[in-house]
């Protein structure tokens, strides 16, 4: 399906450039309005953000928006994405609305939405909208306006639900933690959950000032984690980015451990219990030693396209529970559904706590594949699968490989650039057979 504003996880862009301006996002919050009374009557929709100063400007205009379509409106104020997906299910609302640029600067901004059930919303239902959008205004008279109100008590409700995802025995006493909530919206939230279960706590990045998220700190910048962790004698650092969906950890030792990492140590922890693990959707940058390392304990891997969005279709299409990216975005259906890294991080201290490890010795075993990823600035437009240079460079590699390795090749979806990227056991491999068809794929640019 061609969108116009919907990307692969709603709308987001520069704050003042088009689509993410005032009046847009007026015009965005009636069209949702308009789409909703479809099928309501008076739709109540809940709106979160994080601690972006564009917040305040983007809730205002789409809260006039919903208004002035019949739509009711709470507010919840600064609350991680995964936060609103929750409550937006619990208070039996009509939609989740969430303002926030995710992992992106400060100067970004965006809005996705979640269904009453807490889930993504389907392709069809961003078709609506975009259709709405492109028609007059049909805005309701006085007597029909929506009305607004806040709702104090967003937080505590997400940190009991956040406790409720372990077992009331589930204990942190006798650890300690560096949170790191990226200045963004879990700054107020994530310390705390760990607090209440026991934890001593040691807060870092949690000073929001409406323009410092995601800058120097949280998961995508995990080298003040790494030194507070050491600095505190602290047992793990936890990083979240800046809407708190994302989630990295440390140990005392200052190893990081990704997203493919954590997912294994979520899924070999169930079979530990006993519990079914039927398998596990990574995404087609999953790296191959997880996957070679779950296939030994019986369980297989399925690759999505890479983003979570494919991931949780996956999951549900087959009827399983664990998915996640590298990149952090962990999902545990029969916890919550949509990615959450508070409740993913607490997922990962369970399996630490049951087994008596620390989080490396439940890794013993997994051997990561080294990665070379190379990205080639290619024609907007032309189809790379058509070059038969490429593709049968991309054949002699693979055959080079065999089974100590793989290809993939794909072309970004936000700018003209074909991501290469070659995995093998030796990383001196790795990058020459990444570089060949680095080559080979300018050599396809500049022909063309």
């Amino acid at each position: 399906m061609s969108r116009t504003y919907f990307g692969t996880d709603g709308i987001r862009g520069t704050v003042g450039r088009a689509p993410i301006t005032p009046d847009f996002m007026l015009a965005l919050g009636h069209a949702v309005g308009r789409v909703l009374r479809r099928s309501l009557e008076r739709p109540t929709v809940l709106i979160g953000k994080d601690t972006r100063i564009s917040g305040y400007m983007i809730e205002s205009a789409l809260e006039a928006g919903f208004a002035a379509a019949g739509v009711d409106v709470l507010l919840s104020g600064p609350l991680p994405t995964p936060g609103v997906a929750y409550l937006t299910r619990a208070l039996r609302l009509d939609l989740g609305v969430v303002i926030s640029a995710s992992h992106n600067p400060y100067p970004d901004n965006g809005v996705k939405f979640f269904s009453a059930r807490g889930e993504k919303l389907p392709d069809e239902w961003e078709a609506a909208v975009e259709a709405a959008l492109a028609e007059p205004p049909q805005w309701v008279d006085s007597a029909g306006l929506g009305r607004a109100r806040r709702l104090d008590d967003a937080r505590g409700r997400y940190i009991e639900f956040c406790k409720s995802t372990v077992p009331h025995s589930f204990s942190l006493r006798g650890m300690k933690f560096v949170v790191d909530a990226a200045h963004g919206a879990a700054y107020h939230v994530a310390p705390d959950v760990l607090h209440e279960l026991g934890a001593q706590v040691v807060a870092i990045g949690c000073s929001p000032d409406g323009t410092n998220i995601n800058d120097g700190f949280g998961a995508t910048a995990p080298q003040a984690l790494v030194a507070a962790v050491a600095e505190h004698d602290a047992d793990y650092g936890i990083a979240l980015d800046g809407d708190a969906d994302r989630l990295q950890i440390v140990d005392r030792r200052g190893r990081l451990f990704n997203g493919d990492e954590l997912l294994y140590v979520m899924a070999t922890d169930r079979l530990a219990k006993g519990e079914p693990v039927p398998g596990v959707v990574g995404t087609l940058m999953t790296n191959l030693g997880v996957e070679q390392a779950l296939k030994r304990h019986g369980v297989p891997l399925v690759r999505a396209k890479v983003g979570d969005r494919y991931v949780l279709e996956e999951l549900v299409a087959r009827g399983w529970q664990l998915g996640g990216e590298g990149s952090g975005h962990l999902i545990a259906l029969d916890r919550h559904t949509t990615g959450d890294g508070i409740v993913s991080a607490l997922q990962v201290l369970q399996a630490v706590r049951r087994n008596g490890h620390d989080l490396a010795g439940l890794l013993e075993g997994v051997e990561l594949y080294p990665q070379t990823l190379i990205n080639v600035r290619v024609t907007e437009g032309g189809d790379w699968r058509r070059n038969a240079a490429l593709a049968a460079e991309q054949q002699a590699v693979e055959r080079e490989l065999g089974s100590s390795g793989r290809v993939l090749i794909r072309a970004s979806g936000t700018e003209p650039v074909l991501r290469v990227m070659v995995e093998a056991r030796d990383p001196g491999q790795a990058a020459r057979f990444a570089q060949r068809l680095a080559d080979a794929a300018g050599a396809l640019a500049a022909a063309a």
